[in-house]
């Protein structure tokens, strides 16, 4: 899709204990980085997080880095760091209040993943699986690994069949980002 900027908003990202966060930092480039867009308080969000901690389980392992990315202005660093364990999620959690991550992807929703490949391309945006038909209402059983079908593409250098999807989830619009 299109190389997305991080350097730019450097400066406005924490990570859980309140310190800059570099999303790309001194760190090895990966073979993919995932950003989950998540709310503390979103109850569809909190519900994937059996998934996000198996597809990190799974990924993590061939050298993709996962983020939660919290969007509410709301949340501290000891909600943030609470919300961590209390869902025992393996990847770090990353502070966005002012929307500058969520602007530079267009997430609109908790749970929303954005993945990027090794170029820091974004290669994917959306739902991390089909089960969620609208708000509330759930299908019984998920029938589209879309999150998963994307890292498969992408460690395979390949695109990704539907780069873009519709994700179900609590609104980022309804909180004001930080001035």
């Amino acid at each position: 899709m299109f190389v997305v900027g991080c350097d730019a908003v450097r400066d406005k990202l924490t990570d859980a204990d309140g310190r800059p966060f570099d999303l790309w930092g001194n760190r090895e480039k990966a073979a993919a980085t995932v950003l989950i867009f998540t709310r503390s308080d979103c109850p569809i969000s909190n519900r994937y997080a059996p998934t996000v901690r198996s597809l990190h389980s799974t990924y993590q392992e061939r050298g993709v880095d996962f983020f939660l990315i919290y969007i509410n202005p709301r949340e501290t660093s000891s909600s943030i760091r609470q919300h961590l364990e209390e869902y025992q999620y393996p990847c770090q959690g990353v502070y966005d209040p002012w929307h500058e991550l969520v602007k530079m992807t267009g997430a609109t929703v908790t749970p929303e993943a954005v993945v990027f490949d090794a170029e820091r391309k974004i290669a994917y945006r959306g739902r991390i699986d089909d089960l969620y038909v609208s708000f509330g209402q759930a299908r019984p059983a998920v029938t589209t690994h879309d999150l998963a079908d994307a890292l498969v593409a992408v460690l395979a250098g390949k695109t990704v069949a539907e780069p873009v999807t519709k994700a179900v989830g609590c609104s980022i619009g309804d909180l004001a980002p930080r001035k």
